[in-house]
């Protein structure tokens, strides 16, 4: 997803973890209330991620790529590959310039997505077989994707949501958050399921979004 978004920034109401250690990798650093099971709140620092040197930059499918609308499979293997992909959706996200992207937009059939909608770009956050438990209300914002390069709409989405997931270690996790936050879960858990932006519009205004993408295509030659 392009930082893009309108609604007001990201509000965690909180995290809950399961396990001895929280979540991971610095995941939602500096959003206030993080709570543990326990309801004590938690810090999560960032040494854990690895240096950029392990990293690889990825290639990013673009629409009308059909790969684009297959759907991924549940992760059941929580090993140093998954870790590396994890790090390499970052790098590559955060190069492109995104706030979030999801493992099927690098063709890899994984329920595993990434984002980070912090101003300083220091919150990463990985979600491996997101499901969504909960949501409520309704919120109009202008969404952009890095399968779409250039191009934006208004969509309309669930203001509030909660979602289960794990970490990259397996460990489950939840999550109840509004404004951008939940707006970009939701458009990337969409990926998942081999589904677009675009597809919430009318067929006039895909059309019109789709012929715009095809003339800037042709303008960068």
């Amino acid at each position: 997803m392009y930082p893009n978004g309108t609604p007001r920034q990201a509000k965690i109401s909180h995290l809950v973890t399961h396990g001895s250690e929280p979540a991971l990798r610095g995941i939602l650093l500096g959003y206030p209330r993080l709570k543990n099971a326990h309801g004590a709140p938690i810090s999560l620092p960032l040494s854990a991620c690895r240096p950029a040197s392990t990293m690889a930059k990825l290639d990013i499918l673009e629409f009308p790529d059909p790969r684009l609308r297959l759907e991924a499979k549940p992760v059941e293997a929580f090993d140093s590959r998954l870790r590396q992909l994890a790090d390499d959706m970052l790098e590559t996200m955060y190069e492109a310039p995104g706030i979030g992207l999801a493992a099927t937009q690098v063709n890899e059939q994984k329920r595993l997505l990434v984002i980070d909608v912090s101003e300083n770009h220091d919150a990463p956050m990985v979600l491996v077989n997101p499901e969504l438990l909960d949501a409520r209300g309704s919120e109009v914002c202008q969404e952009g994707c890095l399968s779409f390069p250039g191009v934006f709409a208004d969509v309309e989405r669930k203001e509030w949501i909660r979602v289960k997931a794990q970490d990259v270690s397996g460990k489950p996790l939840e999550i109840e958050t509004d404004g951008l936050l939940a707006v970009c879960i939701q458009h990337e858990m969409d990926h998942l399921i081999g589904k677009v932006f675009v597809d919430y519009l009318s067929p006039l205004k895909r059309s019109l979004l789709l012929r715009k993408l095809e003339k800037q295509r042709r303008k960068a030659g």
